[in-house]
């Protein structure tokens, strides 16, 4: 880089850190030495993360800065800083990582196979992590398995598969397979999800749902794509060799999954809102503000925020988190802006060489209703508590 490229490079951080000031109420940095593509709560100031290079990686849990708890006085606090609190290695690479609710346990796939592996995060006596055990899948796999941990208080129960022919729940304590979903088709998996104690929903990357009681022995059938809008806009027609990725706003205070929503997000940048009573329709849908071009289709993630109505983040079309209001979405397919935007990975990476960084996983925090956390392709990790533009003026 040359002296007017660094010139110009400062002068873009500076009005991004400027504009920040206003825009956020917290902002921490973290940089991790390798990229990775998992953030997963252990507890309500800690996280777990891990590599994704096909070699050996670190897997750590990361306690965010005490700064961004400090209610009043955030002045008065100095530790800023992001703080390693257990660590270990994994011999290959971590592309699904869940944490058994209520234990010190964690789950993982290299994305690679069907297997699992079981690590203990360790505790007040040892900042090690360790391997502890192993499951294993129902079929052999070269996309790797996606995992859900369960919602009950009995920690023993593990969802996992690559595939809709595969699914199982699994019991960790014995290793005894608890449940096998049988259907006709061998679908890939983009996620899974519980919505109540015995249903969930295997999520494909076709776009198709299935919503599954494991009380029942009967098949499932799949909820398909609702149809396009006609006439579709050019953006929104593709749904050719899309890959499409889900996610359920699960409400824990129900025992009834039939209120959830359904998000489900394209590589294309289409989405739509689904209600479970009717999977197969869209209370509402919209183009997104994306950039489907800039980086792969494997990174691309949806969530609704659990403590705000109607929020989803979007992610891993570029190095920007975006935050969308679905309840100005109608029935017909219209382009929708973003309430709000994280640049900072992107910002802050423009002065490298190479690919263009792009965010590899985010993830709300489960009570504090404005804190995502979020990772990207450099390595580096972010922490940040948005303001709302309304509070902003």
């Amino acid at each position: 880089m040359d002296v007017t490229d660094e010139t110009e490079f400062d002068d873009i951080l500076d009005d991004w850190f400027i504009e920040s000031l206003k825009t956020y109420k917290d902002l921490h940095v973290y940089q991790l030495e390798h990229p990775t593509r998992v953030i997963e709560w252990t507890s309500g100031r800690t996280v777990c993360v891990a590599g994704c290079r096909s070699t050996k990686n670190e897997i750590l849990e990361l306690h965010l800065p005490l700064k961004l708890f400090a209610d009043e006085n955030k002045g008065l606090c100095a530790e800023r800083d992001f703080k390693v609190v257990h660590g270990g290695f994994t011999d290959g690479p971590v592309h699904c990582l869940r944490h058994i609710p209520g234990t010190r346990c964690v789950v993982t796939n290299d994305g690679l196979s069907s297997k699992l592996q079981v690590w203990d995060l360790g505790g007040d006596d040892s900042d090690v992590i360790r391997r502890t055990g192993g499951v294993e899948g129902r079929s052999v796999s070269e996309r790797g398995s996606r995992i859900a941990a369960g919602l009950s208080s009995d920690p023993r129960v593990l969802l996992h598969g690559a595939q809709t022919g595969d699914v199982q729940l699994t019991d960790l304590t014995s290793g005894q397979s608890l449940y096998e979903l049988e259907t006709d088709t061998a679908e890939p998996l983009s996620s899974l999800q519980f919505v109540s104690h015995s249903v969930f929903l295997a999520c494909c990357c076709s776009g198709n749902i299935y919503m599954v009681d494991s009380r029942t022995s009967a098949a499932p059938q799949p909820s398909p794509l609702p149809p396009p809008p006609l006439p579709p806009p050019a953006a929104a027609g593709r749904r050719d060799g899309v890959l499409w990725r889900a996610d359920a706003s699960v409400d824990r205070s129900r025992p009834d999954p039939a209120g959830c929503r359904v998000a489900r997000l394209s590589s294309s940048g289409e989405a739509l809102v689904s209600d479970l009573r009717n999977p197969g329709g869209a209370v509402c849908r919209a183009q997104l503000d994306v950039q489907t071009d800039l980086c792969g289709q494997d990174d691309i993630t949806v969530s609704w925020a659990p403590a705000l109505d109607d929020c989803i983040a979007v992610s891993g079309f570029s190095g920007a988190v975006q935050i969308y209001v679905t309840s100005g979405w109608r029935a017909e397919l219209t382009e929708a802006r973003p309430l709000f935007e994280h640049r900072g990975h992107a910002v802050s990476s423009q002065h490298a060489a190479g690919p263009p960084v792009c965010v590899s996983s985010h993830v709300w925090h489960p009570e504090r209703p404005r804190t995502l956390l979020s990772a990207a392709t450099d390595g580096s990790v972010h922490v940040w508590d948005w303001v709302h533009p309304t509070a902003a003026d």
